[in-house]
């Protein structure tokens, strides 16, 4: 496994935010004959190492694609169990976010989802609210497009009666988004050879870098984030403007 600054030769040039689509955890449970739930299970294991990660590299901010709203397609029995799996580690993990800092933030829609795992995502948020090591975004229920139409709801009831079209502007919708306080991601990354962005932060990813590895999300460690934050290191970000 890769590690040091032979792989990430600047750490200056760190991105301020980092979005992770975590994909394969199907396929890495069939490839060795498992439930599908095992694949989920071992992809949580690959979550907490790359948060853990991110943390002692000095990212400040994460973004998790936990389950988009298109998941609710899955069956049932699957969907069951990864709102159990959230549920159950919320605020079971307490000690791991405190031990690494970890402010925990949400982006989706809450009261899509069943009301317990509602409670103890409020709940971890506000236990977790004055850590200031590393920010970590669980988008659950979570899609890029229903975000902006909730947006715009949101913008539309501020305003009242007195809406004026011309003053819906990128900023004010910006303003009105699950997290605006967050920065734009500046690197989106997606595991398991996939190469789409499956309404993932479709707004604020506007001008993210994109890193495509073909590993499986429960195989990822910390060398595999170092060589997306190493490659995304290398590139020249030109927001449509001329070098």
């Amino acid at each position: 496994m890769a590690h040091g600054s032979d792989v990430l030769p600047n750490s200056g040039k760190l991105p301020a935010h980092v979005g992770i689509i975590m994909d394969g955890n199907g396929r890495w449970a069939r490839a060795r004959s498992q439930n599908r739930s095992e694949g989920h299970r071992e992809g949580l294991k690959a979550s907490k190492r790359i948060v853990r990660a991110a943390a002692e590299i000095g990212i400040p901010c994460l973004s998790l694609y936990t389950f988009s709203t298109e998941n609710w397609k899955r069956a049932r029995d699957e969907v069951s169990f990864l709102m159990g799996l959230v549920k159950q580690h919320l605020r079971k993990e307490y000690e791991f976010y405190k031990e690494n800092g970890i402010r925990l933030r949400y982006s989706g829609n809450l009261h899509g989802l069943p009301k317990d795992v509602q409670e103890d995502m409020l709940l971890a948020i506000e236990d977790t609210k004055n850590f200031k090591r590393l920010t970590v975004n669980l988008a659950l229920n979570y899609g890029g497009r229903d975000e902006i139409i909730r947006a715009a709801r949101r913008w539309m009831i501020s305003r009242g009666e007195t809406r004026d079209p011309q003053a819906f502007t990128e900023e004010e919708l910006s303003s009105c988004m699950d997290n605006p306080d967050l920065p734009d991601p500046d690197l989106i990354i997606r595991s398991a050879g996939e190469t789409r962005i499956s309404n993932f932060l479709i707004w604020e990813g506007a001008y993210a870098e994109y890193y495509f590895s073909p590993k499986l999300w429960p195989d990822w460690d910390e060398g595999d984030l170092r060589a997306a934050l190493a490659e995304y290191q290398n590139r020249v970000r030109k927001y449509g403007g001329a070098v």
